[in-house]
């Protein structure tokens, strides 16, 4: 075997342990999953598992990294288009820029609705609030934000915004009402932009 094929076959092991870790977590739930379970979805024997992975922890810690790397690839590409000085600010289609983020996160709602959910991650939750305060200040040479204009504490407004985009999303794919990414897109832009009073019809 070549180490083309080898590589290939490594791959689709991976592939073939990361749909059975799905489609286990909505069947019985992250934590009454055993690797057994998993190798015997994967069609695959336990030392095989063992070779790629720790234990069932490893492998969800793994893959939770995939998910921010996927994020880093949708999301921080499209604010740097906000974080440019334009004459026009937010660009008429600024909405449109959560679209490929909201997609994303839309593949992996399985593993989404379990970090989300009421019996969720915290430590990811943070995490996630962590990653988009980064977005906002810290991922461009220009930030979207001049910290020596903001009229409350930075820490403040990105758990305000972070909270609330994170409430839509938990309510989107946690309840799957059936709205597609971009009218999640435009939801979180509207409220976002216009404030929740406006939102709620009182402005």
């Amino acid at each position: 075997m070549t180490k083309q094929d080898n590589d290939l076959r490594v791959i689709r092991t991976k592939q073939l342990i990361k749909e059975a870790l799905i489609g286990l977590i909505e069947e019985k739930g992250f934590e009454n999953i055993t690797v057994k379970d998993i190798a015997k979805q994967a069609g695959i024997n336990r030392g095989t598992f063992y070779s790629h992975y720790e234990d069932k922890y490893d492998l969800m810690n793994l893959y939770i990294e995939e998910i921010f790397t996927g994020a880093e690839e949708k999301l921080i590409k499209n604010l740097q288009v906000l974080f440019k000085k334009e004459s026009q600010f937010p660009p008429a289609d600024a909405s449109l820029l959560l679209v490929p983020f909201l997609e994303f996160l839309y593949q992996n709602r399985v593993l989404m609705k379990t970090l989300l959910g009421p019996n969720g991650d915290l430590q990811f939750q943070d995490r996630l609030k962590k990653f988009m305060h980064d977005a906002l200040f810290h991922r461009s040479s220009e930030s979207l934000f001049d910290k020596n204009k903001l009229l409350v504490p930075s820490e403040y407004l990105v758990s305000y915004i972070s909270s609330a985009h994170i409430g839509v999303v938990q309510e989107w794919l946690l309840h799957e009402k059936g709205e597609t990414p971009e009218e999640i897109a435009k939801i979180i832009f509207t409220i976002t932009t216009r404030g929740p009073l406006h939102a709620g019809g009182l402005l």
